[in-house]
């Protein structure tokens, strides 16, 4: 935050440039109250200690402090990028704390995994997953009944009376018997010497104020996006920064061979010209000079050993491999046996293309280096995996580089880059102009969706075999895709890749013999997780072909499902729940169908129907009823508003994703080629939640892998036809 102060500061012979939105930004985040603000630690939490008015404040641990004032700052070791992940995690502090929630603010973690490491990932720190509540819940709840109990302690000591006849409502500690009440503010010096308690109760479910309910903790970041005070990258701005545009290979492995920067660097605004490893960035003092500059360029690459095979060999050599023996991941029972034995078999081929994250916030990162070390601003889902990063670019110790977490507008996996690409890329320029000046690293819209790194285009070859009485004896399965996982840091050993066939593998379909292989090709294309990683085509396969297995045996998709679910109960009450709020079963208008679909992802289980027609050859979906069981809810309308987000992106992706590769160039590089669903397109999606006294599980993805299948399973149920290739429309 000193930063942007500083910024702020004009020197005594310079008149203030200081422009409304800065001072809007800046007094807000100092006036308090539910306000994001773009920093606040150090790497290591160090500048938790005190409060901002002075005095000490209480901070018993590494995610709440509370000042003389009585704010109480929660620390996030998650990025928020949209998914509410500060609201929640703000909701359980707040709940053990018992805090006022008018007094609660955020501000994202440094980077440490010692500190903010997430168990659901390897114990590094990282937002993925949907780990934020399931990784968070039982750590921040004591985190915040720990400040709670230091404070209880210090009233009983002030007040010389047992710290059991004391209680606490939103911001205060009262003693009944005698009528006192302490504001927080009043206790946190005292109870900043109090020892930290080991072990310390916790609220049960029936005493909640905040956990699970949908009034009084409205979304912290809500204010300050709505009125454009909200810290992303784009608004970071340091004094002497520099702005860079890459000028980014035409194709994937191609370097630069030679560059000729005579016409760029002549135009107004540009500083300086660098080759890069991955292209030649140029500097200016502003976005459009380094627009124009990179356009001026002549670059002549070297495309020797570069990809030049585009979308449909690439799928055509997946072809190629589904007739060979692939890695065993599931056999049970003889499936080729059974399916040889069967009355009736079912073949069918699934098809699904490269995607693009295609977030709102384009890539970019801010990188000042300096002789004594550097600090990264951006948003972040792997801190601790960009600080390294950086510092091997730019000859540091890791302790050198400071991360400092703001806002991303969206990310869907690739903020989560194993390889730090974009980041890297920011750090090696700032490193190639000596760190004589701040550099902020802007892609554009074609830079980021056609650098690479998509949802991997993956096959899936599918064999079911049905007896006399139609019951599914048999289910044999290939996948054929690239691996995500290759490469990096989480590839296997065995050389398997549960991130291409879960979801597949540990279907529980009660199916007496299952077998399932995977093929892990070479391409040339760099690929990574998308929102909800292998759930995104698994689901599709297995409940699109459960659905042909029922269109074969004459039965219900409902009915059909439900027999095989029977010992599932988590699965099929989800099920159950959407069949029942869709009015599955209840006459349509003419020319509509509904499919339904059930998966579970992230230890969370989801079902949806959908509920749609054909306009003019195109699928229009009118209505999705959504049915989710991810544990204890924190908050039920972000619960409900990432199903809502999950099926309008993943129904964007249905109708009409895919990124076209010819002759190994990206030719869907901006959203011409690449459309998006339109805002007139979204159907009108009904959440119903499971109650229940489970662990919370993740909501960020499980929404987004049923909605593509139930749609096809209503186009099945509507033209009789199955669908096997993604998307729908093109």
């Amino acid at each position: 935050m000193k930063h942007f102060m500083n910024q702020l500061q004009p020197k005594a012979s310079e008149p203030s440039s200081v422009s409304r939105r800065d001072f809007v930004r800046v007094s807000l985040v100092l006036g308090g109250g539910l306000m994001i603000t773009v920093a606040g630690c150090g790497p290591n939490g160090e500048e938790l200690a005190d409060g901002p008015s002075g005095g000490t404040s209480l901070s018993p641990n590494a995610f709440v402090r509370i000042d003389p004032q009585g704010r109480v700052t929660v620390i996030s070791k998650h990025l928020e990028m949209g998914q509410g992940a500060y609201t929640g995690l703000a909701t359980i502090i707040a709940e053990e704390l018992d805090a006022d929630w008018s007094s609660v603010s955020v501000v994202g973690a440094g980077a440490s995994d010692t500190l903010y490491g997430n168990s659901t990932i390897g114990g590094m720190q990282g937002t993925g997953g949907s780990s934020a509540i399931a990784n968070s819940y039982d750590q921040h709840r004591k985190a915040g009944a720990t400040a709670r109990a230091m404070l209880i302690a210090a009233a009983a000591k002030q007040w010389k009376v047992n710290a059991r006849e004391l209680t606490t409502e939103p911001g205060v500690v009262i003693h009944a018997a005698s009528e006192r009440r302490a504001p927080y503010g009043t206790l946190v010096s005292a109870a900043a010497a109090m020892p930290v308690p080991a072990t310390v109760p916790l609220k049960g479910p029936k005493n909640f104020r905040y956990i699970g309910k949908s009034k009084g903790t409205p979304r912290v970041d809500g204010v300050a996006k709505g009125n454009g005070t909200a810290i992303f990258t784009q608004d970071v701005k340091l004094p002497g920064m520099l702005t860079a545009l890459v000028a980014h290979a035409p194709l994937f492995g191609a370097t630069v061979k030679s560059f000729d920067a005579t016409q760029s660097k002549a135009v107004q605004g540009v500083i300086d010209v660098v080759q890069i490893p991955t292209g030649v960035a140029v500097l200016a003092d502003n976005f459009w000079a380094a627009k124009l500059g990179r356009d001026a360029l002549v670059v002549e690459w070297d495309t020797s050993v570069a990809n030049t095979a585009g979308s449909k060999e690439i799928m055509a050599s997946f072809h190629a491999l589904a007739g060979t023996k692939g890695m065993p991941i599931r056999n049970d029972g003889n499936a080729e046996q059974a399916i040889a034995g069967a009355a009736r078999t079912v073949e069918a081929s699934y098809e699904f293309p490269f995607l693009a994250h295609a977030a709102m916030e384009p890539l970019n990162c801010v990188v000042d280096l300096r002789k004594d070390g550097a600090t990264v601003y951006n948003g972040n889902q792997f801190p601790t995996i960009d600080q390294a990063a950086v510092a091997k670019v730019c000859g540091l110790t890791q302790e050198q580089v400071t991360m400092e977490t703001v806002f991303a507008g969206g990310s869907f996996g690739r903020r989560a880059n194993p390889k730090s690409d974009y980041v890297v890329e920011a750090a090696t320029i700032a490193k190639a102009i000596d760190g004589r000046a701040p550099v902020k690293l802007v892609w554009t819209r074609e830079d980021d969706m056609g650098a690479g790194y998509f949802r991997p285009a993956m096959l899936h070859v599918m064999k079911g075999g049905l007896d006399k009485s139609g019951n599914a004896v048999a289910w044999w399965q290939r996948v054929i895709g690239q691996s995500m996982m290759a490469g990096t840091m989480f590839e296997s050993k065995d050389g398997k890749d549960a991130s291409s066939y879960e979801g597949a593998s540990d279907h529980v379909y009660a199916i007496p013999s299952v077998f399932l292989d995977t093929h892990y090709p070479k391409v040339g294309v760099p690929v990574q997780w998308w929102r909800s990683v292998g759930h995104t085509h698994t689901a599709f396969a297995v409940e699109a072909f459960i659905d042909e297995m029922a269109q074969a045996a004459g039965t219900d998709p409902l009915a059909f499902r439900r027999e095989l679910l029977a010992k599932d109960p988590r699965r099929l009450a989800v099920l159950n729940l959407a069949a029942k709020e869709s009015g599955w079963g209840t006459p349509l208008p003419a020319g509509r169908a509904r499919g339904i679909a059930v998966h579970k992802s992230f230890d969370t289980y989801v079902a949806e129907v959908a509920e749609v027609s054909l306009v003019g050859g195109t699928p229009r979906v009118h209505r999705v009823t959504c049915a989710v069981d991810c544990g204890i809810v924190v908050n039920p309308d972000i619960v409900r508003a990432q199903m809502e987000s999950a099926i309008a992106f993943g129904l964007s992706a249905a109708l009409y994703g895919k990124i076209d590769i010819e002759g190994g160039r990206v030719v869907s590089n901006n959203f011409d080629r690449y459309r998006v669903l339109r805002q007139r397109e979204m159907p009108t999606v009904d959440v119903h939640i499971v109650p229940s006294t489970e662990k919370p599980t993740g909501v960020g993805e499980p929404g987004t892998p049923p909605i593509a299948p139930a749609v096809a399973n209503a186009l099945l149920a509507l033209t009789g036809k199955p669908t096997r290739s993604l998307p729908f429309v093109g």
